[in-house]
């Protein structure tokens, strides 16, 4: 998962007179460390670590081969194969700076190095051929998030070249399946956490700002809590028979009839201390309508029709409530056969803490028993606690957004409607935060697993000097 965290502030208004674009602004990094940054990238991006192309190993050794050359000793850099999807060999990228003398708990960052499939018939330019072209780094994995990765790892390197000397262990943990299955931070949570001992871990593919296209600042967002992810199969039986007899009872129909119970229905709105300060601070800058609706809610958490009118707006979308939603149907076997079998694939995006089965629950009660509902078992989620915002986490995450992007700029804490692998950290005791550094424009660089993905050149750069901010306050002496 990678979006434009900052997005959440979109609905600002632009102020009458522009400001100068981002784009135009040149980066603090000094020249050394930008090319070393964007040959990084470049090999990164010209890697397809992508599912069942087997290229994660490859992404792996490309990362340790640059902690080995900033001088990091071999034995603090494993790389551990595991299995994603059937068929699909990955790793997983795990890294231990040493402290000397450690006076604090392990500290972690956490990303992943395998991107969603880009054809090259539906791009503009060859997703894995990396592009620099009017003001910006193109290919798939820009800003999700083989950015992150390149930022973390060098803003390491650029500390170790300073002479940093940690006060607590620093660790790196990379995974290569969050695309697809997450195994990796599954195993991460459970069968490695030995290896990853953290007191927190901070997220690479999470956070991150934008300003508008005349240059205003959205905001950036601190993603501290996460929606668990889970897909359901709604299943109708029959009979069958021949089409030219039909009957009132018919699968398709009757999956029919289900789903649209489903895309009326609505979840029971719910408030919790992260999506209560992003409100808060939404409604400061919201004046019509939207504003009003989210005033409302704020008042009276059981005020429905406020929250219904929040959701109504696009970008704030699963803000309020537990969402699901239809994506694929299959059913049927012959033109001219009653269908025995119709089948619909649910996703559904869990506000934290609540359980898989409540909700699979609340949609059985919805549907009635005709439709059999199964959650799907490839993957079975865990609710996702909402850790309390870490005071040095964030005044750590504020400091390098406003030493970068200027001192009025606002970070917000954010609930990610997505997934990633935070929830696992966050489900196995780990408070994780999402704090990347690099921005956009909004909305047009929105791209992530979509079409001609990018990222400016100057976020690429100001991304490691982010990183290397925040790392100096969160483990320096």
């Amino acid at each position: 998962m990678r979006h434009l965290a900052a997005l959440l502030l979109s609905c600002v208004a632009a102020p009458a007179v522009a400001s100068p674009s981002p784009l135009a602004q040149p980066t603090k990094l000094d020249p050394a460390w930008q090319a070393r940054t964007r040959s990084f990238l470049k090999q990164a991006i010209e890697i397809p670590s992508v599912v069942q192309r087997n290229q994660v190993p490859a992404m792996a050794e490309l990362v340790a081969s640059h902690l080995r050359e900033a001088g990091f000793p071999a034995d603090s850099i494993r790389i551990l194969p595991y299995e994603g999807l059937p068929g699909d060999k990955t790793a997983a990228l795990l890294f231990r700076w040493k402290a000397e003398r450690p006076t604090k708990k392990p500290m972690m960052i956490i990303g992943h190095m395998d991107v969603v499939e880009a054809r090259r018939e539906d791009w503009a330019r060859d997703p894995f051929g990396f592009v620099e072209e009017g003001g910006y780094f193109y290919g798939c994995g820009t800003s999700d998030m083989k950015n992150g990765i390149v930022a973390t790892t060098l803003a390491l390197a650029k500390l170790k070249a300073a002479g940093f000397k940690p006060n607590r262990d620093i660790v790196l943990f990379f995974t290569g399946d969050e695309e697809t299955m997450q195994n990796g931070a599954l195993k991460g949570s459970t069968e490695w956490k030995s290896l990853l001992d953290s007191d927190f871990a901070l997220n690479a593919d999470g956070g991150g700002g934008a300003f508008d296209k005349n240059g205003w600042p959205l905001g950036y967002a601190l993603d501290a809590a996460e929606k668990t992810y889970q897909t359901y199969f709604f299943t109708v039986h029959n009979r069958g028979g021949h089409s030219s007899r039909p009957r009132p009872d018919n699968a398709i129909y009757e999956l029919a009839d289900a789903l649209k119970k489903l895309q009326g229905y609505r979840f029971q709105p719910q408030l919790n201390d992260v999506t209560r300060a992003y409100f808060q601070a939404r409604q400061l800058d919201e004046k019509g309508p939207l504003g009003d609706a989210m005033r409302r809610w704020l008042a009276n958490p059981n005020d429905g029709a406020a929250a219904d009118a929040v959701e109504a707006n696009e970008l704030e979308a699963g803000k309020t409530r537990t969402r699901c939603v239809a994506t694929m149907l299959s059913g049927g076997h012959a033109d001219n056969a009653l269908a025995q079998t119709a089948k619909a694939t649910v996703n559904c995006r869990i506000m934290p803490g609540v359980e898989p089965r409540t909700v699979q629950a609340e949609l059985q009660a919805l549907v009635g028993k005709g439709v059999e509902i199964t959650p799907d078992p490839s993957f079975i989620g865990k609710p996702t606690p909402v850790p309390a915002i870490r005071p040095d986490v964030l005044a750590a995450y504020t400091a390098a957004v406003r030493q970068l992007r200027g001192p009025t700029m606002r970070v917000i804490p954010n609930m990610a409607t997505g997934t990633s692998d935070a929830s696992f950290f966050r489900s196995g005791g780990i408070p994780t935060y999402g704090v990347d550094g690099s921005w956009g424009i909004s909305p047009d660089d929105e791209r992530a697993h979509g079409l001609n993905e990018r990222i400016p050149v100057a976020a690429a750069y100001d991304d490691v000097l982010h990183w290397e901010i925040m790392i100096r306050q969160l483990a320096g002496r």
